[in-house]
């Protein structure tokens, strides 16, 4: 039964999983679906100072509230365009005398929203906030000992002037932040720094192997403080299907995302990928050489030895100490690499945190060994237009590039720039960077293929910083942007 419509979904009932929405046209993957304004957002409590509480981006320098010497903003403009939303706070933390957590200072912001526009931002808001669920019954006991120390904050922060709530809708705020809250990146859409509070989002279901994906564009503004978030078609999508986006990282054991899911959202998922356990054989997959596997004790004991490794390597990339987890992921892949697969989650795990921190270091050519076979492993996994492979390939294939891999670099980059038009739409800060370094990459191959002996000395020339007085000046300036020491 549909309950409402906008133009390119409407609301329907399904029948185990509430509410959802489905397509009333033809989609085709990158279009984007619907773009909605943000009802209320705050910036998380460890990044208050280092990001502006009006439009998100991370800066170097802030300027901060002087009245309630909180809040931080990018300058007077970004402060007088929050000044809306936050005058109430602003008071509001100056009697509490301290900084309330993130949850009660969205649970308030939320609250004055409603008051101010009875709970409806734009007409095209398919639900309110007090429709959406809690998930307060389901609550373990931990959980609601944590709700309940949150409401007596809450009531100590929420000024005693204003319209006073009883528990149980205090309570009904908070819960639907736990459950629907949305992280929100900066600028570059390369750390979280926020949650904020999207209903009609709210109301697109989970789905392991979704259709959809959700990007927070700051390249495009509703007005000076909201910008919107976006629900983007993965794949062909047609006219009647429902919606469907991934709650948790597909990179998980379908036990282990049940099991998160279950935790976080309060519901069993009954995807294809879960009750089948499809992509389980390959995430948990052993070497297989000349038709021969390695024994069970054998991948018993590399599984135990990996998790190990993983918790001492987290700890030293944690403590900085990055030659530490060099050296450990080193010794890790190993061993792993004569028993696990290259699809193997903890081999993966390992891959990873050995390329970041190695290109980190500027060990660009050991770097790019392990993210390529991390990609190679992401492809047998990840939904080919996923947003976690777009972003994975990126990063492999600037590494390639810093390691002299020309070919390789730009073979990455452009399926990376390809999935992240699908995923994040040419207008997202990302999307441009990458297009910048496409076209770079492009001209450095047609170098590359036209004299190689030529490349290599402009490149090692670059990468010196050395006078370059026989190159063409444009040549020269790119290359210098693109190899410059860090």
């Amino acid at each position: 039964m549909t309950l409402q419509t906008m133009e390119n979904v409407e609301v329907f009932d399904t029948l185990k999983k509430g509410r959802g929405l489905s397509a009333t046209k033809v989609f085709k993957a990158g279009d984007v679906i619907f773009a909605e304004p943000c009802f209320a957002a705050v910036v998380f409590d460890s990044l208050s100072q280092q990001v502006c509480h009006s439009c998100f981006r991370h800066q170097n320098t802030l300027h901060r509230c002087s009245q309630c010497r909180f809040a931080h903003y990018c300058d007077r403009t970004c402060q007088r365009a929050g000044w809306d939303d936050h005058k109430q706070e602003c008071a509001a933390i100056k009697k509490y005398g301290k900084m309330p957590s993130e949850n009660i200072r969205l649970a308030a912001r939320a609250l004055w929203r409603i008051e101010k526009d009875e709970g409806v931002v734009s007409e095209g808001q398919l639900t309110t906030l007090d429709q959406l669920e809690d998930h307060v019954a389901d609550m373990a006991d931990e959980d609601l000992k944590e709700l309940k120390v949150n409401v007596h904050n809450f009531l100590d922060y929420w000024p005693c002037s204003g319209r006073q709530y009883d528990v149980d809708r205090i309570s009904h705020i908070l819960g639907v932040i736990k459950c629907n809250g949305f992280t929100l990146s900066d600028q570059r859409g390369l750390q979280a720094v926020g949650v904020g509070l999207f209903p009609n989002l709210c109301l697109v279901n989970h789905n392991c192997w979704p259709n959809c994906t959700v990007i927070l564009n700051h390249g495009k503004y509703v007005s000076e403080t909201e910008f919107p978030i976006e629900l983007r078609a993965l794949e062909k999508i047609s006219e009647g299907d429902e919606l469907t986006v991934s709650y948790v990282d597909f990179l998980k054991l379908s036990t282990d995302r049940q099991q998160l899911l279950k935790q976080q959202y309060f519901f069993n998922c009954t995807c294809e990928y879960c009750t089948q356990q499809l992509k389980d054989d390959l995430m948990m997959g052993v070497k297989e050489v000349d038709g021969k596997k390695p024994s069970d004790l054998e991948v018993q004991e590399v599984t135990q030895y990996s998790l190990k490794a993983l918790e001492k390597i987290e700890k030293a990339r944690v403590e900085g100490h990055y030659h530490e987890v060099v050296k450990l992921c080193r010794e890790c892949l190993e061993k792993q690499d004569l028993v696990l697969a290259d699809t193997h989650l903890y081999k993966l795990r390992v891959l990873s945190t050995a390329s970041e921190v190695l290109s980190y270091l500027q060990y660009f050519s050991e770097a790019a060994d392990f993210a390529r076979k991390m990609v190679e492993g992401y492809m047998k996994i990840y939904h080919p237009n996923s947003a976690q492979l777009g972003m994975a390939l990126m990063k492999a294939g600037v590494t390639h590039w810093h390691a002299g891999q020309i070919e390789s670099g730009h073979s990455m980059i452009c399926k990376a720039y390809g999935i992240l038009m699908i995923t994040h739409g040419p207008t997202h800060s990302i999307t441009k960077d990458l297009e910048a370094i496409r076209t770079q990459t492009e001209l450095e191959l047609r170098l590359f293929l036209q004299d190689k002996h030529a490349y290599y000395n402009m490149r090692e020339t670059a990468l010196k910083n050395l006078p370059m007085s026989t190159m063409a000046e444009e040549v020269k300036d790119n290359i210098k942007k693109l190899f410059r020491s860090k």
